[in-house]
């Protein structure tokens, strides 16, 4: 009887170690919502109840390389993937697309997820000079990966104070302007679930690691 009572007791303490595992595990792998938040008060059935508003990406409309209008309606309820460039950049704008390519081909087939590449040079870059830059990438439909252009003090506004990105007019960088390297991962409700550094291959790993996360499960982060 003694032995039996052991048995039960082992397997129950390795039920609860494997759930004690499984529950730090799943918290360890829940990604956050990054930016600014806060409270506020709402009634609900009569009920005071206090909620937190998460930042999220404002209302935008932009001109993709087929002449499409995007807007932040086509990415709702999608993942999606956000960055800023110009075609022209000779510092990091080839190693951020030769990444960014990357996390195309992983993902392209999946109709929940999209890329949005932001011009920040929209004089130059037309969407005809966008065409033949997403081309020259291979990048021939344009239902997964979108080159943006548009008004430029509206894609400066949006990097900044959506993305949380540099997106900026500067003379005195090469090419003339500074941006940001970083690929912005956005989820289903327009929150930033997460930042890399475009130009480096293991932190676009860790990217390609953790979009799976949001794209599977509508959960959101702490």
């Amino acid at each position: 009887m003694l032995r039996h009572n052991l048995t039960i007791l082992a397997f129950l303490a390795s039920i609860f170690l494997i759930w004690n595992c499984t529950s730090k595990t799943d918290k360890k792998e829940q990604l956050p919502i990054l930016g600014h938040k806060y409270t506020e008060e709402k009634t609900i059935d009569g009920n005071t109840v206090t909620d937190t508003v998460y930042h999220e990406i404002a209302p935008f409309s932009f001109t993709d390389q087929e002449g499409n209008i995007i807007t932040k309606e086509d990415v709702k309820g999608k993942v999606y993937v956000a960055d800023f460039f110009f075609t022209s950049c000779p510092t990091i704008c080839p190693i951020m697309k030769s990444q960014m390519l990357r996390v195309y081909e992983k993902f392209k087939d999946n109709p929940d997820f999209k890329i949005l590449s932001h011009s920040i040079d929209p004089t130059y870059d037309t969407v005809e000079v966008l065409k033949d830059y997403a081309e020259r990438l291979g990048i021939k439909d344009a239902s997964t990966w979108h080159f943006l252009t548009g008004d430029q003090e509206k894609i400066f506004e949006i990097g900044q104070t959506s993305y949380l990105a540099t997106a900026m007019e500067d003379k005195n960088e090469p090419g003339g302007f500074l941006h940001s390297g970083a690929f912005i991962l956005i989820d289903q409700e327009g929150h930033i679930r997460g930042v890399y550094d475009g130009t480096k291959e293991d932190q676009v790993n860790k990217l390609m690691k953790d979009i799976p996360k949001i794209l599977n499960n509508n959960e959101k982060g702490a």
